[in-house]
C-alpha cells in the first residue's frame, strides 16, 4: 500500500548521524548510555520515524516486479501495519516513542536484513547501512534546487 509512504523531504546529513548515533549507542550500551549520549526530542522521533520508513518499507513492500504470492501481501500488511503503529506512537508521545523505534529498528536489523560482514555483528550491520544513509543525504541536499 504505497499511499502509506507520502513522498517527502529527504533526512539531512545531520538527521541521519544524529538518528544513526541513536541506533548505535542503544545497541551497544542500552537505553540509559543511550539516553545519556542523545536527548529523545520530538525532533529525534521524527528522525526516528523516517528511518524506520526507510529501512523497513524497502523489505516489507510489494514488489511488482517479483513473483508474487500469499507470503508477498502478507509481509506487505505487516510492514503497514508496524508502520502506522510507529507513526501514532510518535504522533501520541515523540519523546518517549523514541527508545520505542529505535528498538524496532534494531529488532528489525537483527531478524530480518543480512549483516553485509556475516559475522551476525548488529552494530556492523548499522554502521553500514548509516554510511548508505548519510551518503544519500549528502546527494540528495547538494543536488541543485535541493531542500536545505
Amino acid at each position: 500500500m504505497p499511499y502509506l509512504i507520502p513522498s517527502r523531504t529527504p533526512l539531512t546529513p545531520e538527521q541521519v548521524k544524529r538518528g544513526f548515533d541513536y541506533l548505535l549507542a542503544l545497541q551497544t550500551g542500552g537505553g540509559t548510555y543511550a539516553a545519556g549520549r542523545v536527548e529523545a526530542t520530538p525532533e529525534l522521533a521524527f528522525v526516528m520515524l523516517r528511518l524506520v520508513e526507510n529501512i523497513i518499507w524497502p523489505v516489507t513492500a510489494l514488489d511488482e516486479a517479483a513473483d508474487l504470492c500469499a507470503d508477498s501481501f502478507l509481509l506487505n500488511e505487516v510492514g503497514c501495519v508496524l508502520l502506522s503503529a510507529l507513526r501514532d506512537w510518535a504522533r501520541d508521545s515523540p519523546t518517549t516513542a523514541v527508545p520505542g523505534i529505535a528498538r524496532s529498528i534494531i529488532r528489525f536489523v537483527e531478524n530480518v536484513i543480512p549483516n553485509p560482514d556475516d559475522h551476525g555483528d548488529t552494530c556492523a550491520t548499522l554502521e553500514a547501512m548509516r554510511d548508505e544513509h548519510l551518503a544519500l543525504a549528502h546527494v540528495a541536499h547538494s543536488a541543485p534546487g535541493a531542500h536545505r
